[in-house]
């Protein structure tokens, strides 16, 4: 192939052959046609055309013909591989040259769309930092964390429905507002729009009711990973949320990056979780594991433009693995499409928070912006770029993408 083909992309890109995301998107003059999509380089393999091209088995055609992912995360992790193998051979075997090179189309030039239908949304509170701060910041004087923090993963159910991809525009919520000086509550915009910058992990393979998922069998469940910015207002959520935790504050809107990198591409990000000072329960006990489930992923949190944040997934307290295991525990079943996130991503230093509200201490130290500008929590006009890399083969990165948003007024 000649260098000037789309095929030839550097071993060392984010989106290289070590990494082959996938993705839903349309193009512009045929823009109702949904079709399954992998980033390589600067395009977009239209994988459903490449499939036939290649003469690809009827079972990877029809998984990969689809307009959206879920009959692709449903197969399971046999067809999962074969899937891989078969891209790998299609972007790089000069055999198939002639028909793939056609069914890679300009990036820049597709929409993209949500990549999975969304069945359950569960988000987490997995980062110690994160949630150190918090109860710092609203328990000054006591214990900062919670008596079973440290013995399960805390999640709440949130809102699939408002799952949307990145670029989708973020509408200030309203709701109930209550500061603890006033008298009573009033109604109105959020005063404390803000941000958590998170990973999300895509499920496929279903469970049956009544069964567990085993902290050895979340590979044979979790699909993926896409990066999440769960919009919180913390105004609207301390209000509402006690007793029963997040609703309104959370429910408006989540982003997701629109590439889901499959966990076979974060081989080399695999590292041990943080050392734990607490015994865990049998069930959730993987200090044996091997590969380890922590993720050795950098996130980086952009605000209009300026680098604000470095949360490292690495200090991530609960893993993927955890999380999957307790939320399964009591017999709930798994669904094709369902997505738990992590919570917060923080690390130990200012630098590495993954919320305006820990970044800015709940207003009382605004975070000084290179342009000028203070923020305390978002502004209307406000755009946010969160991004991320995790070690890949041969010293290269494999890039996750962005996930951006823009804060839009209240809607009167």
């Amino acid at each position: 192939m000649s260098a000037s083909s789309p095929l030839a992309v550097p071993y060392d890109a984010p989106f290289g052959v070590r990494n082959l995301p996938y993705g839903v998107f349309s193009t512009a003059d045929e823009p109702a046609v949904r079709r399954i999509g992998v980033a390589y380089g600067d395009h977009v393999l239209d994988a459903g055309a490449a499939a036939r091209a290649a003469g690809a088995p009827a079972d990877l055609a029809a998984a990969l013909g689809a307009d959206s992912l879920n009959p692709l995360l449903a197969a399971g992790r046999p067809l999962w591989t074969r899937v891989r193998a078969a891209l790998t051979a299609w972007l790089t075997d000069d055999t198939y040259a002639d028909a793939v090179e056609p069914c890679l189309l300009p990036r820049a030039e597709l929409t993209m769309h949500l990549p999975f239908e969304v069945a359950d949304y569960v988000d987490f509170y997995a980062s110690e930092h994160h949630a150190a701060n918090i109860g710092r910041i609203f328990r000054p004087g006591s214990e900062p964390l919670t008596p079973n923090w440290k013995h399960l993963p805390i999640g709440y159910h949130g809102r699939a429905g408002t799952v949307v991809v990145s670029g989708t525009p973020v509408v200030r919520p309203c709701g109930q507002r209550k500061a603890a000086a006033d008298p009573a509550p009033d109604f109105g915009p959020s005063r404390k729009l803000d941000i958590e910058a998170e990973l999300g992990f895509v499920v496929g393979a279903p469970s049956p009711l009544g069964g567990r998922v085993a902290l050895a069998d979340a590979d044979a469940h979790v699909f993926g990973v896409c990066l999440v910015n769960d919009w919180s207002a913390r105004d609207l959520q301390a209000w509402e949320y006690v007793p029963l935790g997040p609703f309104l504050g959370k429910s408006f809107a989540t982003s997701v990056s629109p590439w889901v990198v499959p966990l076979a591409a974060l081989a080399q990000a695999r590292t041990d979780p943080p050392v734990r000072d607490t015994e865990p329960l049998p069930y959730l006990d993987d200090r044996a594991a091997r590969p380890p489930y922590g993720l050795d992923i950098a996130l980086e949190v952009r605000l209009n433009g300026h680098l604000v944040s470095r949360p490292p997934f690495a200090a991530m307290y609960w893993t993927y693995a955890q999380m999957l295991a307790h939320m399964t525990v009591n017999g709930a079943s798994l669904r094709t499409g369902d997505f738990f996130a992590s919570g917060t991503v923080s690390g130990p230093g200012r630098e590495t928070r993954g919320a305006l509200m820990e970044l800015a201490w709940n207003g009382e130290e605004p975070l000084e912006l290179p342009d000028g500008t203070r923020r305390s929590f978002l502004e209307d006009g406000d755009e946010v770029v969160i991004s991320a890399t995790a070690p890949g083969p041969g010293g290269a990165r494999i890039g996750l993408g962005e996930v951006v948003g823009r804060v839009e007024p209240a809607r009167p």
